[in-house]
Formats: structure tokens, C-alpha cells, sequence
């Protein structure tokens, strides 16, 4: 949900147009917003590009249900656990409008000048004609977002009189008296509302008009304004039943509702790290960048799927793909940080590093069954114990055949292997000589070959003396900073 173009930055200079008479000479039209990303939304079909790029693991589930409720031109609402990439997914949508649109320079409300909508703006056209100055507004400009909270008033989302504007004569029934709210301004654009149940009922009431009518009332008189957006929605299902809800006229407005979830396949999850793990800021030209080995990153995305599934962890909760994200950035800063304290110039994350996970995302798992302290051991237990695992099954999965009899027989002398935070790379080399197999192993592992170096080689033969001991064909002795496998 790598390398996104940000519908934010313009790409291109605006139109040339700066007036309403060279607008209309250019042959422009209005198109409301709805259709303006209907027909953006099957030129990129047509043409095989990715309609919502960036979006990882919804291609063949949500994805198609948003396309035919914009196709369809029906507002919606995003339902499900947190972490599951509902405001990601919102925000995409902007790189479906147009990049440049032209609007009256001045409007408040982004009016388009062959559209009016407001007394100021009719004004404007009467008094300048063709000379009325135009603007242009880009598609990162159109979006606009509140996170829903008990606080948020109607004159927030909608708007309020503005009793400034009242001392200076007007009156209470004109309509520029009115100091308007987030709606009205995102006019022309999309609109969205996030955690939509934890908005007060009173305050949804005041959505239903934008919804079907698409006016607005402030203050007991009626301002006429045909809103021309698109309103999506986001919802966690515990609060959709439980703490809050979403009042049955604004559900039954909504075009459609849409269930998301989180990444079925685990080569989903793993895209889903890399393209969203942010380990770039930890390498500081010293070290250098961090690398993360396929086999460590394929380790924490099998752990976060464990921790999802257990039946330790509170279901209704759910656990964020921002657990995931964590971990690896964790891991990340882990192998920088062992990189400067053992002399290493290349960080590279070993399985040594796996253990930060733990304390650094416990915070983001709410169990079932935790007790009242806080501090419950047996949290960590469950969290180490599910890592073991995760650990466990990455090595079966990619070392499924490999002859690591070689690596084992090391051992049946008596011989050790120590690893930590202290050891580096090729001092853990060092301790096991000339290893039978080596350039198979890292074949293996995703290290292509002609960019083998040594941090590299330590992080795979690491990871191999871990299978062996979890499968039980080595024993390890560790006390938190020192690890040492042995037959």
C-alpha cells in the first residue's frame, strides 16, 4: 500500500488561461468531480496501469469494489481493523482527479468559473465578464481530511456565521456572513471523514445534507450551495458496534460499503514492509545505509501474521500492519546501532537483532487474556515465543533441502560459535573456518552473488546456526548480549 508518485507535487507547469474569457476560448468545460474521476478511473483501466498505485494486497478484494463505487459515482465508507490501510487508500484517490483545474481566484469554495455557486462569485463574474481572473488549483490541493473526535462541531465540518463579518453590517441573512467550514472548502475535491462512529450524532446529522441534497444550513437559514465532492469514510468495526456508531440515514446515504483487511498472501506482507519501512534515516553516511536480509524481513511479516492469528491476541483489535513496520524499522536500527558499537562500516541485521522487536512492539498488540499489570511477563513470553516461531518457519521455508551437514559437523568436537552485539560479522566468520557450502547458502538466502560481503555472509550463516537450533540440531546458550551454539 514503493516508490509512489506523490499526486501532491505537481508535475507539470498549470495551464495557460488566467482569465474567464481565455478560458472559455480554450474550449473548457465543467465536469463535476464524481465524473472528472470516473473517466480518469477508466483511462488508467483501459490503458493497464494501476488504478490506486501503492495499494499492496488489495488488488484482487477491495480494490475492484472501490472502482466500481467511483465508477458508479457513489460516496462510501472504508470498514475495518486498524492498521489495514483504509486512510492510505483515501488519500490515493487524489491522484484521480485531474492535475490542474481552473477556479476564480479568490473563491473560498474552489468554484469553477463556468460554474458559480456562491453570491460572491456571481458577483464577480458580472462585475469583471471575460477579465474575471482565473486560477488554477492542483489535485494535491483537493483533498480534504478530519479525524473524527467528540469534540468536532458542525461549524468545523460545515461552517458558522462569522460574527466579525456581522459588525461590519451585514446581515444575518447573507450568505457572506458565513465563515465556512472544511466541506464547503474542499468543495470540488475529496472529502474524508476517519473514524467516522466517534463523531457525535448530532454533529453526523449535519453530513446528511451533503450527502444527498449536497447543501448546507447554518445558523437556522438556509445557504445554497450545490457541493460538488466526493465523501469517503473510514471505520473500525469494534466501533462501528460497540463504542460508537454511524446513524442509520448517513449509513443509508452512502453508496456503497467496502471491507478491508489485511494482506492475505505473505509475499503481500513483505512488499507491504518494503515499501513502507522507513530504514533510510538510519545509516548516516559513517555506516552507511542498513541492510535488511530477505530472510529478516520475511521473519518479522510471518511474526506479525503469528501474532494476528493467535488466539492470545484480542481479534477485535486486530494488529496493525504499523506492528510490522516498527518491527523491521526496529530491527533496522538495531544493526546500525550494533554496526557502531562492534566497529563494523557496513550495518547489515543479523537474527541477533530479532529480539529488539519484542519490547519495541508491545505496545501495539492488545491481548485477550492480559491481566491488570502492565508489566505481565507473560506478554513477552507469548511475543518471543511467536518470534521463535516466525523464526522457525522462515528457515524451513527457505532452507528446505539444503545440506547444512557441513555447518553442523563444526560442532561435534566440542567447537563453539559466539555471536552479540560485540561480535562482528567477520569475527563470527572467523570462528568457524572455511563453511562447506557457503556461496549455496547465501544463493539461497537472496544474496546475489558478486555482492557477497562479509556482514552479509555472518547474517546468513547466523541465521542457519538459529534454524539448526530451533529444529533442534544445535543447542544455544544466550544471556541477553551473548550468544554462543554449540552441539
Amino acid at each position: 500500500m514503493a516508490g509512489v508518485t506523490d499526486p501532491g507535487a505537481p508535475a507539470s507547469a498549470p495551464p495557460a488561461p488566467t482569465t474567464l474569457g481565455e478560458l472559455r476560448a480554450s474550449g473548457a468545460t465543467f465536469r463535476p468531480v464524481k465524473a472528472e474521476i470516473r473517466a480518469n478511473l477508466l483511462a488508467r483501466l483501459a490503458a493497464g496501469e494501476p488504478s490506486l498505485p501503492g495499494i499492496v494486497g488489495f488488488e484482487d478484494t477491495v480494490v475492484p469494489e472501490v472502482e466500481r463505487a467511483l465508477i458508479a459515482g457513489h460516496d462510501l465508507v472504508l470498514l475495518g481493523e486498524r492498521g489495514q490501510g483504509k486512510t492510505r487508500l483515501i488519500r490515493t484517490l487524489v491522484g484521480l482527479l485531474d492535475e490542474w483545474t481552473p477556479v476564480l481566484a479568490g473563491s473560498e469554495l474552489n468554484e469553477h468559473p463556468l460554474h458559480p455557486i456562491s453570491v460572491w462569485a456571481h458577483r464577480q463574474i458580472a462585475e469583471f465578464g471575460d477579465a474575471t481572473p482565473v486560477g488554477w488549483l492542483h489535485r494535491g490541493d483537493r483533498f480534504g481530511e478530519k479525524l473524527a473526535t467528540p469534540d468536532t462541531s458542525v461549524g468545523d465540518l460545515i461552517g458558522d456565521v462569522d460574527p466579525i463579518k456581522v459588525a461590519e453590517g451585514r446581515t444575518l441573512g447573507d450568505p457572506e456572513t458565513v465563515h465556512y467550514g472544511l466541506v464547503p472548502r474542499t468543495n470540488r475535491g475529496v472529502f474524508s471523514v476517519n473514524e467516522l462512529p466517534d463523531l457525535a450524532e448530532r454533529i453526523q446529522v449535519a453530513l446528511l445534507n451533503v450527502l444527498e441534497e449536497r447543501d448546507i444550513q447554518i445558523r437556522g437559514y438556509r445557504v445554497r450551495l450545490p457541493l460538488d465532492l466526493l465523501l469517503v469514510a473510514s471505520a473500525n468495526p469494534e466501533d462501528y458496534t460497540n463504542r460508537g456508531r454511524i446513524i442509520t440515514p448517513l449509513k443509508d446515504r452512502f453508496g456503497a460499503e467496502v471491507r478491508t483487511h489485511y494482506p492475505i498472501e505473505l509475499a503481500d506482507e513483505i512488499r507491504l514492509l518494503h515499501q513502507e519501512a522507513h530504514t533510510g534515516w538510519l545509516g548516516d553516511g559513517a555506516l552507511g545505509q542498513p541492510l535488511i536480509p530477505e530472510h529478516l524481513a520475511e521473519i518479522v511479516a510471518r511474526f506479525t501474521r503469528l501474532v494476528r492469528e493467535s488466539s492470545h491476541v484480542d481479534q477485535r483489535s486486530g494488529v496493525s500492519a504499523r506492528f510490522a513496520i516498527a518491527g523491521l524499522e526496529t530491527v533496522a536500527a538495531s544493526a546500525v546501532r550494533r554496526a557502531a558499537v562492534a566497529g563494523e562500516t557496513r550495518p547489515v541485521a543479523r537474527v541477533v537483532d530479532l529480539p529488539s522487536v519484542v519490547p519495541a512492539s508491545r505496545g501495539k498488540v492488545e491481548f485477550a487474556d492480559a491481566g491488570s499489570d502492565p508489566d505481565d511477563e507473560r506478554e513477552l513470553e507469548i511475543l518471543e515465543h511467536l518470534l521463535r516461531q516466525a523464526t522457525a518457519q522462515t528457515f524451513r521455508a527457505r532452507c528446505a533441502g539444503l545440506d547444512l551437514t557441513g555447518l553442523q559437523e563444526h560442532f561435534t568436537g566440542g567447537e563453539t560459535v559466539e555471536s552479540g552485539e560485540l561480535v562482528p560479522g567477520a569475527a563470527l566468520l572467523g570462528q568457524l573456518g572455511t563453511i562447506p557450502r557457503l556461496a549455496e547458502l547465501l544463493g539461497r538466502l537472496g544474496v546475489p552473488e558478486g555482492e557477497q560481503s562479509a556482514e552479509q555472509a555472518a547474517a546468513a550463516v547466523e541465521f542457519a546456526l538459529e534454524g539448526l537450533y530451533l529444529t533442534r540440531r544445535l543447542a544455544k546458550d544466550t544471556d541477553g548480549q551473548r550468544t554462543v551454539y554449540g552441539a
